[in-house]
């Protein structure tokens, strides 16, 4: 009865698997024991009949046998080692099934896996309510049991994304001071470790006796809520909490870092090992990735347990766009954003690749423009059309000249503008190549910046030509699109090339500025716009 085959499984597993009632009730009779014995996948046929959701009835006539659950047998573990039949109905997320094993086994409910942890644990990790609500009234004193990480039911209740469950946890234990796992962390420390911003905001709306003694705390690393929701990059997390005026936002940890501190740290990790994965695929971009930044800036001088959570690049920085915001040290721009020289020799290196670039756009521009200045645009032969005794006509060719000479002089302006600083542009960087090689690294900063402000006034320059063409146009509609689209496309450029001009140094900082409020709007928009909206559809489905 109890022989098992190259499996692990023993006659009575093969009975459950195969659905077959009659011979497993005729075996559990003869031998009960055999119902827990678990094979090499660690699973009893009483789990086995759980996970098929009561087949056949099964289920029912392995819970009627009359056997203790054995601790021990010679030929392998027995269930305690094994996977429970509670958990398993859990995963099945089987109210029903629970009662039923309750009723004939209610010690079953207090056997505790390994990895998993109670039961309690387990339904509360996935995020089963039923589960949870049925197993507090039956199994209370399992919400006071950890786990193997030093966590509580509860703990795990905040890292899933269901806010019921840790109401309902909250209605039973309104203490939730009292749960401090072995890191020193409560229920909002958990919360915002993994983002869980549900979570978070329903335990702020609490009443302030159990908030309070949440919010500010520390755990044994000196970190505070709002400490680990920057430091692992959750923005929305960051969020909730940042706006809350009980919030501290800038005392600082066991390592004398604020939360901005932080942020800072685990975006500059980020964005380093992004920028490894350029030319990667994208599947490989990722998983390299999140295996190598799976660590936040906080603890990785410490435990480092908890590296099943990645941090996400562009969660880091849009933190630290929102901390920047609202949680940020009042410091000078040359502490907040410091320019990093470039030692020399990488400089001249780096100079020596887009030297020859440079050199190349600024004579294309140079070609264009000149080219441009030579086949100037005419003015449209709009008298050859015009009706001698058409009035309107007339009245309308003295302003038209004016028009198309005011577009002309603009044109030439351009043009002559956009020559002339991409030719001193070449020449700079011709004479620093061939005569002087040493002012190279300035050479091509100051030519960088005169290449972009003659593509930008080329363009400028074309736009003319393009108000020219059209000044005998009947088209009004068509005339007033272009002009619309080639002045948002020509500020946009401007905005663009703007950094490439100013100084390396103040460049530095005002992209690092402007960056800042991209990304906040990024997450107004996107981020924090999705969760409130999800937020807002679940309130009135109820």
């Amino acid at each position: 009865m109890r022989k098992t085959n190259t499996k692990g499984n023993t006659p009575l597993h093969d009975a459950v698997i195969n659905g077959n009632r009659e011979l497993a009730k005729f075996l559990v009779s003869i031998d009960p024991e055999v119902a827990y014995y678990n094979n090499k996948n660690d699973r009893s046929p009483l789990y086995l009949a759980v996970e098929k959701g009561n087949k056949k009835g099964i289920l029912d006539d392995l819970l009627k046998s009359g056997a203790l659950i054995p601790i021990y047998r010679e030929d392998g573990d027995a269930l305690p080692k094994g996977k429970s039949p509670v958990h398993a109905a859990i995963e099945q997320r089987s109210r029903d099934i629970l009662l039923k094993i309750e009723k004939a086994k209610p010690e079953l409910l207090r056997i505790t896996e390994k990895e998993l942890g109670n039961s309690l644990h387990y339904a509360s990790s996935i995020g089963f309510l039923e589960g949870v609500q049925f197993l507090l009234q039956k199994f209370r004193d399992g919400a006071y049991e950890t786990n193997l990480e030093g966590n509580y039911p509860i703990h795990l209740a905040c890292k899933s994304h269901s806010a019921d469950v840790v109401k309902e946890y909250l209605d039973k234990f309104p203490y939730a001071e009292e749960f401090i796992n072995k890191k020193g962390r409560n229920i909002l420390h958990v919360a915002a470790k993994y983002g869980n911003c549900n979570v978070i905001s329903y335990i702020l709306k609490q009443d302030p006796k159990l908030v309070e003694p949440l919010l500010n705390e520390m755990d044994e690393d000196g970190n505070k809520p709002l400490h680990l929701a920057a430091g692992y990059g959750k923005s929305l997390a960051a969020f909730v909490l940042v706006r809350d005026q009980r919030v501290e936002h800038f005392t600082v940890n066991h390592r004398n870092r604020t939360p901005y501190d932080l942020a800072a740290d685990i975006s500059k990790v980020a964005e380093e090992e992004y920028a490894k994965t350029d030319e990667m695929t994208a599947v490989e971009r990722r998983q390299q990735f999140d295996s190598k930044n799976s660590i936040p800036a906080n603890e990785t001088e410490g435990n480092k347990a908890d590296s099943e959570i990645a941090v996400d690049y562009f969660g880091a920085v849009i933190t630290l766009a929102i901390l920047y915001f609202h949680a940020c040290p009042k410091k000078s721009l040359s502490e907040l954003f410091p320019f990093i020289k470039q030692n020399t020799s990488q400089a001249r290196d780096h100079i020596k690749r887009v030297l020859g670039n440079l050199l190349v756009a600024a004579v294309l521009v140079a070609g264009v423009t000149f080219t441009g200045a030579i086949q100037l645009p005419q003015l449209p032969q709009l008298r050859d059309n015009i009706n001698p005794g058409d009035q309107h006509h007339e009245l309308n060719s003295t302003s038209r000249n004016s028009s198309h000479d005011n577009l002309l002089y603009g044109y030439l302006f351009l043009d002559v503008a956009a020559l002339s600083t991409s030719l001193v542009a070449a020449l700079i960087l011709l004479w620093s190549n061939f005569n002087y090689p040493k002012f190279q690294i300035p050479a091509v900063v100051f030519s960088n910046s005169m290449v972009c402000l003659s593509i930008v006034l080329m363009f400028g320059a074309f736009f003319f030509s393009v108000r020219i063409a059209l000044l005998g146009s009947h088209g009004r509609f068509l005339a007033v699109t272009i002009t619309v689209v080639a002045v948002m496309f020509f500020l946009a450029q401007a905005l663009l090339v703007f950094p490439w001009i100013i100084p390396l140094s103040a460049n530095q900082i005002l992209l690092q500025l402007l960056l800042h409020y991209l990304y906040y709007i990024y997450f107004f928009l996107f981020v924090y716009g999705k969760w409130w909206l999800t937020q807002t559809l679940r309130k009135h489905s109820r």
